[in-house]
């Protein structure tokens, strides 16, 4: 097949458009054209009221090898890369042991499904409740009931990606094309085809609640084994080898094969790993609030007089500021149409998050409005980032009132060290609710220094984006892990054999589609390593 790229077509057009566009750049007849699939779909915004969308299209025909001499020099026509994905070996029958994952996140589950779909039957610990429990639970303290530090939106199946926009799009270097392999499985548990080809591709929260559950029941069908409300209290390890773990509840289950694919938020597990003397490293991470503002604003701004057309949907926004005093304030994990969200997962502590349904059909677009910062700004242990972000979040638990309600402040006020007492236009999505306040003290001063040059600046780029009545909910403390589990090239812990660090809580993945593709490589590790000590201890024997 050929793939032929920078395919560009009016907003309004048809499929039969797309293949007129094909057999023109090709200059083939329709009778040569077999078929043709869509590999990637974008849009070109950069002129307002000219918007374009932008094709990359695989085509199968019956002159290939013509067309290939014919464009051997032309960049936008090559051959199709098989982006098919190749299982690395296949387990042997009679294993003497299991392999574990620590953690049923998107890194956790793509792992477990990679080891059962090759014959290992992975055991899965997940600390938190299934899927949809853990919804109740979380959908229910953002309604004021009980807050359950066990489950919530940063712990139960699924990971802290289930309560987020569920974007599928990464910068990762992809070579062997594993983010191909997310996808598809994705579709195969029911997200829509569309993630297959849009360029920035987006699940919503509640389709994937019963995606994660699809997931989970091919994994059992396959012989995997998941376990809910199974904290890992211990990781066993005996002359710098894994050999097995220890829950809460006492229970030891024997491996030496352990992949800890927890996320960013579990600092208890994060605490035993250090005590447990596992070579971890400080990382730098962000801090910062959530901004709301109407989505009419962000829509007009991005896209003209065209915004609102339903092929292009709400539209997003990509900011960057660097500041006087060397920091730098950019956007994170911005959610069209969406809503602010209470993620904590500790008592007293408030922390938010962003997330959006499918449709993105809300009346604000919100995103993270985050400082960088290092290791040089929270000195100490490995784990010292852990404290920080701890008391960043209980500041903003007083702030808040001291009910789980974050702290909130307009941006006109915010911009003048002004306390807010009354919302203006734009009402506030975060649940339970906002304390209006003066959110000055709620961060170090050089990040609130560098957020009141930085919104200014971002509304030279966006007009509107500093508008008085926008919203800012504090905090944002959660855009990383602060720790980096170090690994060598076999993925597995620098210090610790059979424990193989993976995904965002490791410091080795940024959202769902990394954590996936993470967790891939890392079940492919496992398998390969599994079948060396098999192959040697036959050899032996």
């Amino acid at each position: 097949m050929l793939r032929l790229s920078e395919v560009k077509l009016p907003l309004e057009h048809t499929e039969a458009d797309i293949q007129s566009a094909i057999l023109k750049k090709l200059s083939i007849a329709s009778k040569d054209l077999i078929r043709y699939t869509i590999f990637k779909r974008s849009y070109d915004a950069r002129k307002k009221g000219a918007i374009s969308f932008v094709y990359i299209i695989d085509i199968e025909t019956t002159r290939e090898q013509q067309l290939l001499q014919k464009f051997k020099k032309d960049v936008h026509v090559v051959p199709t890369p098989d982006t098919s994905y190749r299982y690395v070996t296949h387990a042997r029958s009679g294993l003497a042991q299991r392999p574990i994952v620590i953690g049923c996140g998107p890194c956790g589950m793509f792992a477990g499904l990679l080891l059962a779909q090759m014959g290992f039957r992975p055991i899965i610990l997940e600390r938190g409740k299934a899927v949809h429990d853990r919804s109740v639970d979380t959908f229910g303290f953002w309604s004021k009931a009980k807050f359950n530090p066990e489950s919530n939106a940063q712990f139960g199946e699924g990971g802290a990606g289930t309560f987020s926009d569920g974007k599928l799009y990464s910068r990762i270097k992809d070579a062997n094309h594993h983010g191909r392999k997310v996808l598809a499985e994705l579709v195969n548990a029911g997200a829509a085809s569309e993630i297959l080809y849009v360029n920035k591709p987006h699940i919503g929260t509640y389709r994937l609640v019963k995606i994660v559950e699809n997931i989970r029941n091919s994994i059992e069908s396959l012989g995997g084994e998941i376990r809910f409300q199974s904290r890992v209290e211990q990781l066993n390890i005996e002359n710098g080898q894994v050999c097995g773990v220890t829950l809460a509840s006492g229970e030891y289950i024997p491996s030496n094969h352990v992949i800890l694919a927890v996320g960013h938020s579990a600092r208890d597990t994060f605490e035993m790993l250090h005590h447990a003397g596992v070579y971890i490293e400080p990382k730098p991470f962000s801090i910062g609030f959530r901004i709301e503002h109407p989505q009419s604003i962000i829509d007009k701004c991005r896209l003209g007089s065209q915004a609102g057309h339903p092929m292009l949907g709400a539209a997003d926004y990509s900011l960057v500021h660097h500041c006087a005093n060397g920091r730098s304030v950019y956007s994170f994990c911005m959610c069209p149409g969406g809503q602010v969200v209470a993620a904590t997962s500790e008592v007293g502590r408030v922390v938010t998050n962003g997330m959006s349904q499918y449709e993105r059909s809300g009346k604000n677009a919100n995103s993270g409005i985050v400082v960088g910062i290092t290791p040089e700004d929270y000195p100490g242990s490995s784990i010292a980032g852990i404290e920080f972000q701890r008391r960043l979040e209980e500041r903003a638990f007083e702030l808040g009132g001291g009910t789980y309600e974050a702290p909130g402040q307009l941006v006109g006020d915010f911009l003048v060290g002004k306390a807010s007492t009354q919302l203006g236009t734009v009402r506030p999505s975060y649940k339970p609710g906002i304390h209006l306040c003066d959110l000055g003290s709620s961060l170090p001063d050089y990040a609130i220094e560098a957020i009141r040059e930085a919104i200014p600046a971002f509304d030279k780029q966006l007009n509107g984006f500093a508008m008085h009545d926008a919203v800012l909910t504090g905090v944002e403390t959660r855009t990383s892990s602060p720790i980096c589990i170090k690994r060598g090239n076999d993925y597995q812990s620098l210090n610790t054999k059979g424990l193989y660090p993976a995904g965002e809580g490791a410091g080795y993945a940024g959202g769902i589609l990394s954590a996936g593709v993470d967790g891939i490589k890392v079940a492919e590790a496992v398998a390969l390593s599994i079948q060396s000590q098999l192959e040697i201890a036959t050899t032996n024997c």
